[in-house]
């Protein structure tokens, strides 16, 4: 398993950006809960599942087996 950063600079400079202007939560998420702070926790179950490989959900991530 490994984690990465999207290969696309341009969208990893964008959700960077929008990170920084919601003090760290998911610019793609409407509501501002502890559980979508960047690393959120939908993402972090995802990790632990050992059968899921994809983007996290604003797609900053890239999850590999």
């Amino acid at each position: 398993m490994k984690i990465t950063l999207n290969s696309d600079k341009e969208v990893v400079k964008l959700i960077k950006e929008g990170l920084e202007r919601t003090g760290g939560y998911c610019p793609c998420r409407i509501s501002r809960k502890e559980e979508y702070k960047c690393m959120c926790e939908e993402f972090k179950a995802q990790i632990k599942d050992p059968d899921f490989e994809g983007y996290c959900h604003c797609r900053l991530y890239y999850k590999s087996k």
